[in-house]
């Protein structure tokens, strides 16, 4: 089962990228592991895969736990690798596009792994070993993405089923209905 943070993206690549299709936690079958989120765009013949890493406290920080050192590098260029190997069998004649999803991306905090250089990493290894561009929506991105998703909640009349898409509607629907009556 999809954690928030996948719903999330799910809900992005369904009503943001016009995407028909979308699956969570997708095993790939030659090699242990998932895929967080595909999304499937049919008119355009795209495919969006998604690592997705919603970690609020601390940002971007996967450690190794035999090492006690960071691991964010290291995980994310496995996953990739899986991902792209799996995506490039799966949809032939798709548009690919990867994604990798952090909300909040910590900018050279003291004392804490540089995120953002660990990002830049993973990245450019993979654009090299793969010849794959990673989309990286973090911080100010992914908070436009959820504006988004916040002004479709606004403007859909029927009932969404998504659990995060329906909070937002009752979330929206309240804040109209309190500001109306000047209860808020």
């Amino acid at each position: 089962m999809e954690n928030a943070g996948e719903t999330i993206v799910g809900e992005c690549l369904r009503w943001v990228n016009g995407c028909n299709f979308v699956d969570y936690n997708i095993k790939t079958g030659k090699k242990q592991g998932e895929i967080d989120v595909i999304g499937l765009n049919f008119s355009q013949k795209r495919a969006y895969v998604c690592e997705v890493a919603t970690h609020m406290q601390t940002g971007l920080n996967y450690v190794d736990p035999k090492t006690g050192e960071s691991d964010n590098v290291n995980r994310f260029l496995k996953k990739f690798s899986k991902d792209i190997e799996y995506a490039r069998g799966a949809f032939p004649g798709y548009g690919l596009t990867f994604m990798l999803w952090v909300p909040l991306v910590k900018i050279n905090q003291t004392g804490m792994v540089n995120q953002q250089r660990d990002i830049e990493s993973i990245v450019s290894s993979v654009k090299s070993s793969h010849a794959a561009d990673i989309k990286v929506v973090s911080n100010l991105e992914y908070y436009s993405y959820l504006e988004k998703l916040v002004a479709v909640a606004r403007k859909e009349k029927k009932e969404m089923m998504s659990p995060i898409m329906r909070f937002l509607q009752v979330h929206q629907k309240l804040k109209k209905y309190l500001t109306y009556h000047k209860k808020l």
